[in-house]
């Protein structure tokens, strides 16, 4: 197993995983315009059950210990501009863009309907996904964002948390600034993250991978709209499959926009899980058994 995956044995022990460690492999689907988007396949040998999609500044890896603990056949991608996938020349990087990539490796790489866990960006992306290939998507489960979110209100400690820094002296510096904006307290998952996460630069400093640290703002960040992401209501209130709502307790949604959610959507399930916004980082073992339950065919783990 290649030096990337040197993290799962630890990550399996956190989430008291006893079966043996999945085969777990990096793919890549190269798109119309010749940009390529990277994934992980774990179990390659069967079709994928979920299909999971991080938030910004994140990668694939981050749904490391949620997929182990979950323990199905999964598709974790990395979004343009993040992990081992291409960055967009025009660093346009919001939901509608980031959909049509992952409409195309979907495509490609599911032969029948997944359940779609999206988190955060993710989460706004895997809404327009469902929405586009509904025949595709069984289930979709959305982790701690509504198309009510304000990026300046709502998301901004996040964004001066990816944008506010660019270089670091040692990943332990990476681990005090995430803490001290609340990304996270478990200090040797946040150390897992940034080590997944960054690089090093030629003058020995390090930098995040993704191309996000390198821009002045995250996409909509400057947009004098207060809600950039009200439009995807309509692809949520357009689908005719089961939509979970899952509320990190410490995340970035309120009761209000929470209440929003309830009144657009009131078919929905909302269930709320202790921890940081990054719960398929902060709590994986909560998010697995919340996902197993809408498996189809399958009860909780």
């Amino acid at each position: 197993m290649s030096d990337e995956f040197r993290f799962l044995a630890g990550d399996a022990t956190r989430v008291g995983r006893t079966a043996p460690l999945p085969h777990v492999e990096r793919v890549a689907f190269l798109l119309r315009d010749g940009r390529s988007i990277s994934a992980l396949r774990f179990e390659p040998q069967d079709p994928p059950r979920v299909v999971a999609l991080h938030g910004a500044g994140l990668n694939a890896h981050s749904f490391d210990p949620f997929i182990l603990a979950l323990d199905v056949p999964a598709l974790s991608i990395d979004l343009a501009g993040h992990g081992r996938s291409d960055w967009r020349e025009d660093a346009d990087y919001r939901p509608d863009h980031l959909a049509d990539d992952i409409v195309q490796v979907l495509d490609r790489a599911v032969p029948q309907p997944v359940v779609l866990v999206g988190h955060s960006l993710g989460g706004l992306t895997a809404a327009l996904v469902a929405a586009a290939i509904p025949e595709l998507v069984s289930r979709l489960v959305t982790v701690d964002i509504t198309p009510g979110i304000s990026p300046r209100r709502d998301a901004g400690g996040v964004a001066e948390f990816i944008t506010g820094q660019r270089s670091y002296g040692s990943i332990e510096e990476i681990v005090e600034r995430a803490v001290q904006f609340g990304i996270g307290s478990d200090r040797q998952a946040l150390t897992r993250g940034a080590s997944l996460n960054t690089r090093v630069r030629p003058d020995g400093r390090f930098e995040w991978t993704h191309h996000f640290a390198h821009l002045d703002a995250l996409p909509t960040g400057g947009s004098d709209d207060p809600q950039p992401y009200a439009p995807i209501w309509a692809s949520l209130q357009s689908l005719e499959i089961p939509i979970t709502l899952v509320r990190a307790a410490n995340g970035i949604l309120d009761d209000a926009l929470v209440a929003d959610w309830h009144e657009r959507l009131p078919r929905s399930v909302v269930r709320s899980i202790n921890g940081s916004h990054n719960l398929h980082e902060s709590a994986p073992v909560e998010l697995a058994e919340t996902v197993s339950s809408v498996l189809p065919n399958t009860g909780a783990i």
